[in-house]
């Protein structure tokens, strides 16, 4: 008969549990201290990006990382990038400005200045774009809520060097840098 008195005990210690877990929460009513939110979406650092995003700071092992790889295309009238993405899934336009782990989008810079938003792993550099000389070409992950994945402090981005010679390319009709989503088609 001892089962029946452990019962009515284990019943009381699960309605706790569970009482106490609702009111745990990460709403924006107080549900985070100081910058942090819930694992897996990390916790929001102090430090900024040169745009003024937040850093979302998150665990190596489930960190998204991007590599790129640039190449001058076939025409020789500007440059293909490709992303390679690892743990992370590019999200479709209009997706809710909201954190989900390893899913967002990526931001492509050229010698620091923004060029575009990616939302797909291929887009075409204008040769317009880039002068003669040596040049960065930069991707950062970026969630939806447009905080930059990081990690240990470092936002997750990759950098290539690309080399533009011969002359001066003329000005092209591209959009405006930083143009919101990008579908990985050249303007």
């Amino acid at each position: 008969m001892s089962w029946t008195r452990r019962t009515p005990a284990a019943l009381a210690v699960c309605v706790l549990l569970l009482t106490g877990s609702v009111g745990c929460g990460t709403s924006a009513a107080g549900g985070q201290k100081n910058g942090e939110s819930p694992s897996p979406v990390g916790r929001l650092l102090e430090d900024t990006d040169d745009e003024g995003q937040p850093y979302r700071e998150v665990d190596e092992e489930r960190a998204p990382e991007v590599d790129i790889e640039v190449q001058p295309d076939a025409s020789g009238g500007g440059w293909d990038v490709r992303l390679t993405a690892r743990d992370f899934r590019f999200s479709s336009a209009g997706t809710r400005p909201k954190a989900v782990p390893g899913q967002g989008f990526a931001r492509l810079f050229l010698d620091g200045r923004p060029v575009t938003r990616l939302r797909t792993p291929e887009y075409r550099l204008a040769a317009g774009l880039v002068p003669r000389g040596t040049h960065q070409v930069t991707a950062r992950l970026y969630a939806d809520d447009g905080t930059v994945w990081a990690v240990d402090g470092e936002p997750v981005e990759c950098t290539a060097d690309i080399t533009a010679s011969g002359t001066e390319p003329a000005p092209t009709a591209e959009g405006p840098a930083g143009s919101p989503d990008h579908a990985g088609r050249a303007s």
